[in-house]
């Protein structure tokens, strides 16, 4: 009889294990390697520095800025992203758990969303700046619609998709319909809804740029403005690594979060398979 075929091949024991490299210092080997590169022809003088600054010239911008007045664009960007995200994706928690649950709201609901799902973000600017004016009212509004139509379609897709035998066995038990929501659709959907959130909170740094060109004087929107008003592609590209780092780290969490809440899962192992 043949053996059976296996995933994971044995290790041999007369050749030493390969060293590899932790994921995370895999991530950072092409992104450090761009910026070598363009620091390198940079210093031979391969390209312009005016066009495209060197990393080095980058970072002195950044330190030329200070740490106060850096920190103010930073805590006034993340705060309106965190304002913003949290209005936009606590409303569509709710209308997403009402259209995934029933299927009379969705019939009613789920077409205007849609419809206003596919609306560009920048041609929601004129109307904001009309009915709102020019403050934060129309910023913090605007970064809430980036992020609800990710969470809104993560979090009904995920009561959608619950298995029907789940549901059944919860109505075997005599749950009660708050109690089936809450003790089996809700941690059965509860993937799709923090893959819902990460997205919409990625949106949300991305809309936050749009809303910061509306009239913001701080931030890293501002930023962006100022280095393309006055010719400095060093300002614009410290802002574009300065939004690149935030985004990680505000994704980094949320993963982090979702690792968390979701212990329990049993999901498949990419490195099972090598």
């Amino acid at each position: 009889m043949p053996p059976e075929l296996s995933l994971t091949a044995e290790p041999d024991p007369a050749r030493p294990p390969r060293r590899r490299l932790p994921r995370r210092a895999v991530g950072l080997v092409l992104p450090v390697a761009v910026l070598l590169g363009i620091e390198l022809a940079a210093q031979l003088g391969w390209s312009g520095s005016r066009a495209l600054p060197p990393p080095s010239e980058v970072l002195r911008t950044l330190a030329g800025f200070g740490g106060q007045a850096l920190g103010s664009h930073v805590l006034a960007s993340t705060a309106r992203v965190a304002g913003g995200f949290a209005l936009g994706s606590l409303l569509a928690l709710v209308l997403g758990a009402a259209v995934g649950l029933s299927q009379r709201v969705a019939a009613w609901l789920d077409p205007s969303v849609q419809a206003l799902r596919a609306i560009p973000s920048l041609a929601w600017v004129p109307l904001l700046l009309l009915w709102l004016g020019i403050d934060e009212t129309p910023k913090l509004v605007l970064i809430a619609i980036g992020a609800f139509f990710p969470v809104y379609m993560g979090v009904a897709s995920g009561f959608r998709g619950v298995d029907r035998k789940l549901v059944e066995v919860g109505r075997l038990f005599g749950f009660t319909p708050l109690a089936l929501v809450r003790r089996v659709l809700l941690p059965a959907a509860l993937p799709s809804v923090l893959t819902g959130l990460r997205n919409g909170l990625g949106l949300a740094w991305m809309f936050m740029v749009a809303a910061e060109l509306i009239a913001a004087s701080s931030g890293l929107g501002y930023l962006l403005t100022d280095g393309r008003e006055t010719g400095r592609a060093d300002i614009v590209l410290a802002a574009i690594l300065l939004l690149a780092l935030l985004g990680q780290l505000s994704d980094s969490a949320m993963r982090a979060l979702e690792r968390r809440l979701l212990v329990w899962r049993d999901a498949f192992d990419p490195s099972s398979v090598h």
